[in-house]
């Protein structure tokens, strides 16, 4: 008999995960005999069921006996990863955790794909409520952010529930963090690491601010008070403007060259050689206690601080190619850059729980704080003509990100007999700081037989652009649950959730220009970028600093989005093993982005998305049948929806760090309507030991597709709309012990375990005759054949993904060896118009990694040592286009190199 479970109770189960009694086995326990019922899988009555009429003899028939509790509480398909997965993959983050996941897939070491849908398609919730991201370019938070410190487990659910918003295509994601300890504890934790193209090697860096080591500026790259008082002028900083020149002036605000000499300089714009990076650190502390009051009521509390500090260098190739003629031929050579870029990253991470059980309900309020800061300094170099113009570039840039995640929640679960209430709110902040962001380039020139900068109007580019992104999401939910006592379960589910993402975004973008006629000597424009743009040499040779902010919308705009939700759903065992879950979720949501223009201009007509006003009803239904002891049945169908991005509406033009490629938002977006089709078996014939398969169909309309266009030094990427989309394919995994005790020696308390899953996903977008898309700067709608070809697959989508982890695991104590292996094939990322290019792909790879946990006593203190070695096989990164001849040029390539880390920890 299986029971459905609101969120609130998923979440519950998910945070039972961290117990000691279901992390391991202990030392004197025997193992479990097949044939025998132990207390632990009777005792709850739905579990058991006893046939009428016999007396002694009557048999008992055990339904779900050894079918892991959240899996076997919920009516749809669920993976769990407990907080002893989480160690078995020795993962630092939750992105990389989840990697191991059936039907999961991780691109870029950030954001989860699920069975091949892009990011857009994956929800992540923190305990059950809604987060905001502080990536420009997404409203899906990436899920590096977590450390794996602060979780209890994570919980991927693959089919849909009318429960969860509407936005849901490949899955949920839900982590949880830690609960209210069973005893008290404090938990202290380090680790050092390093890698073989990074650690000790050639990499550059800048100075900064004296504190940039701990992932907070000191407050040098703040704003300069002059520069502020001139962007608060609303009047766009020019040398021309009297505004900035004339003392005498109406409005006059400040001297032009004041304002220019107000900018850092060396600290910023000094890119320095460092032939031995440093290792990677990294330090956590974690406690908990409890309180009781009275009999029957706990107060607990949990806390978590740490700190990381990890250095990344790539050292690499980006080139760019195109169609020419029609001939199917690329021309090589277009851009080629070579490129050695370093960034320190730098985590901070905090987290107060609080938790209050009395009776059967609880209470629990939850404060996250994340910070996330790089730091990079970047050196790339053409090796061939751009574009025939046989000039040779060099540019540098220096960059510091910050992003800061902040999260409150407070959760009530309350049980009264049949009815059970849930209740939950939720604010969370989301920032991203981009100060003194700085790009200058160098060209060569043969006279002076040197690379120089031009500062004149049209010369070499030189940019410097503050920026700053602040996304805030409220949330609520009351959930209420009621079983009828009709002898079998016949559960009624209602709900109403409430959703609101609001988010701001401005950038102001600079460049330092000469007003000198003729432009600057040579040996002038060869100095050094410290020296160039020291107060002298600004004041000397008429260099001022000039605004090129988009005054019609293209550099500011506020974006929103409102969901009232209400839903229903009934679970009812019709039969003995056999039940249905169905429901229905109603959704009215608007989403707008709203340009701001600068100076008095009116906003671009192009740059305004009219605001998506959608209602949706979403229906949704799972059959279950546990047919036999320990095998059951899942066949399930729903609709979802998948709505634009704030970023993928927005204007503004927004330069990837991680790839150099320049995005702009479409505003013509709809949104994108899928139906979701799954059966799925699973037979748990042993305690934790299973094998499933699934077949999952998908029909989708207007996916959003990106589409890379090229530029003349980088990737130009948009997104658009294709007419529809077929997604299927099946998943299978195994996960299979083996008792080593008959070896003897070392290996008499020793087991193997074995997990594999495979993963096959194939797509197609479906383009017919007259189907049109919404084109960026068209003011009609554009045939669809000219941008998409009917039968490709979907951006993201791997064909195949692979994972196999074999672990060697003592059951006397912690001793624990791991291999972990990951494939995933070829995938396209950025789609190019046809004529224009061939699609950009990322080259599948094999990730092979180890890992070894192991416990040992120190003067009567336990500790646990961990030693991990990634990418053993030193795969490497590549993007690359490939024309129909087999021609390839790589769009982006560099070394991943190999990794190892050391660490210890111990809990007293």
């Amino acid at each position: 008999m299986t029971k459905n479970l609101s969120l609130a109770g998923l979440l519950l189960v998910s945070s039972a995960l961290i117990a000691p009694a279901a992390m391991a086995q202990t030392a004197d326990q025997p193992p479990a005999d097949p044939d025998v019922v132990d207390e632990a899988d009777a005792e709850d009555e739905d579990d058991v069921d006893i046939s009428t009429g016999g007396g002694s003899g009557t048999p008992i028939v055990v339904i779900g006996r050894y079918i892991p509790e959240p899996i076997r509480e919920s009516s749809e398909v669920l993976s769990v990863l407990s907080t002893e997965d989480l160690a078995r993959t020795g993962e630092g983050d939750a992105a990389g955790a989840l990697q191991r996941v059936s039907g999961l897939s991780l691109v870029g070491g950030r954001f989860v794909y699920v069975r091949g849908l892009g990011e857009r398609y994956s929800l992540a919730l923190l305990n059950g409520s809604p987060l905001p991201s502080p990536e420009p370019l997404k409203r899906t938070v990436p899920l590096d952010l977590f450390p794996t410190s602060i979780l209890a487990s994570s919980l991927v659910q693959k089919t849909y529930s009318p429960n969860y918003t509407g936005e849901f295509g490949g899955g949920v994601i839900n982590l949880t963090t830690r609960a209210v300890p069973d005893e008290p504890f404090i938990t202290f934790s380090g680790s050092l690491s390093g890698n073989s193209e990074t650690t000790l090697q050639t990499g550059y860096t800048y100075f900064g601010s004296d504190t940039d080591w701990t992932g907070f500026d000191d407050g040098t790259r703040d704003i300069p008070p002059l520069l502020r008082q001139a962007l608060d002028s609303g009047v766009r900083i020019r040398f021309d403007q009297p505004e900035f020149r004339d003392p005498n002036a109406p409005g006059f605000v400040a001297d032009i060259l004041d304002i220019s000499r107000s900018f850092e300089n060396a600290n910023i714009n000094l890119v320095q050689r460092n032939d031995n990076i440093p290792f990677n650190g990294s330090v956590n502390i974690t406690g908990g206690t409890y309180i009781d009051i009275g009999s029957d009521f706990r107060l607990g509390f949990v806390a978590t601080a740490g700190w990381d500090n990890s250095w990344e260098t790539r050292g690499g190739l980006r080139q760019q190619g195109e169609f020419t003629n029609n001939d199917q031929t690329i021309t090589p050579n277009v851009s080629d850059f070579r490129f050695l870029s370093t960034q320190n990253r730098i985590v901070v991470n905090g987290l107060l729980g609080i938790g209050a059980e009395f009776g059967d309900h609880q209470i629990r309020f939850t404060n996250l704080y994340i910070r996330d800061t790089a730091k990079e300094a970047r050196i790339s170099t053409s090796v061939s003509p751009v574009r025939n113009t046989g000039r040779i570039q060099n540019n540098q840039n220096t960059e510091w990100f910050e992003r800061q995640l902040i999260s409150t929640q407070l959760v009530g679960e309350f049980e009264f007999g049949d009815l059970n209430i849930d209740l939950r709110g939720s604010y969370a902040n989301a920032q991203r700081e981009a100060p003194y962001e700085r790009e200058i380039q160098y060209a060569f020139d043969s006279t002076a037989n040197d690379f120089i900068h031009d500062t004149r109007t049209g010369g070499q580019t030189d940019l410097l652009s503050f920026s700053d992104l602040s996304d805030d999401v409220w949330g609520g939910q009351i959930d209420l649950t009621y079983s009828v006592p009709t002898g079998r379960r016949f559960d009624i589910n209602v709900g109403y959730a409430y959703y609101l993402n609001q988010r701001d975004f401005e950038r102001r973008a600079f460049r330092f220009v000469t007003q000198r006629q003729g432009g600057l000597p040579l040996e002038v424009a060869q100095l050094r970028p410290d020296f160039l743009f020291s107060d002298a040499i600004l004041g000397f040779y008429d260099i001022f600093i000039e605004e090129r902010t988009d005054a019609q919308g293209g550099d500011a705009y506020t974006a929103e989005l409102e969901v009232n939700a209400g839903y229903g759903q009934l679970d009812v065992e019709l039969f003995d093993g056999f039940s249905i879950a169905a429901g229905v979720r109603y959704e009215d949501a608007t989403q707008s982005v709203t340009p701001i223009p600068f100076f008095g201009f009116q906003v671009n007509p192009l740059f305004v998305a009219p605001p998506l006003e959608n209602d949706y009803w979403l229906p949704a239904a799972t059959l279950t049948w546990n047919f036999a002891e320990d095998m059951q049945l899942r066949v399930g169908a729903s609709r979802t929806i998948g709505r634009p991005q704030f970023r993928e509406l927005a204007a503004p033009t927004y330069t990837d760090p991680d790839n150099d490629r320049t995005f702009r938002g479409n505003p013509g977006l709809i949104d994108t309507e899928l139906f979701n089709a799954e059966a799925r078996f699973e037979w748990y014939f042993e305690r934790d030991e299973l094998f499933s398969f699934a077949a999952f169909y998908k029909d989708i309309d207007n996916p959003i597709e990106q589409l890379a266009t090229s530029g003349d030094n980088d990737v130009n990427v948009t997104f658009l709309n294709a007419p529809a989309a077929t997604l299927y394919g099946f998943e299978t995994e195994l996960v299979k012990y083996f008792p080593l005790y008959d070896w003897g020696g070392i290996f008499s308390s020793r087991r193997l375990r074995a997990q594999v899953n495979y993963t096959f996903t194939q797509s197609e977008i479906n383009v017919s005759d007259g189907d049109t898309t919404i084109v960026p700067g068209f003011a009609d709608p554009q045939p669809a054949s000219d941008y998409f070809i009917d039968g490709v697959a979907l951006t993201g989508q791997s064909d195949h993904i692979v994972n196999l982890q074999l672990s060697l695991e003592d059951e006397d104590r912690l001793s624990q060896q791991s291999i972990l292996l990951t494939y995933t094939s070829d995938r396209i990322t950025n789609r190019s118009p046809i004529g224009d290019a061939p699609d950009i792909q990322e080259e599948g790879q094999i990730q092979l990694d180890f890992i070894w946990r192991q416990a040992f006593d120190v003067f009567g203190q336990e500790f646990q040592g961990t030693l991990e070695i990634r990418n053993i096989l030193n795969e490497d990164f590549n993007e690359f286009y490939r024309a129909p001849d087999g021609s390839e040029i790589q769009a982006l390539a560099y070394d991943r190199g190999r990794s190892f880390s050391l660490g210890l920890s111990t809990t007293f």
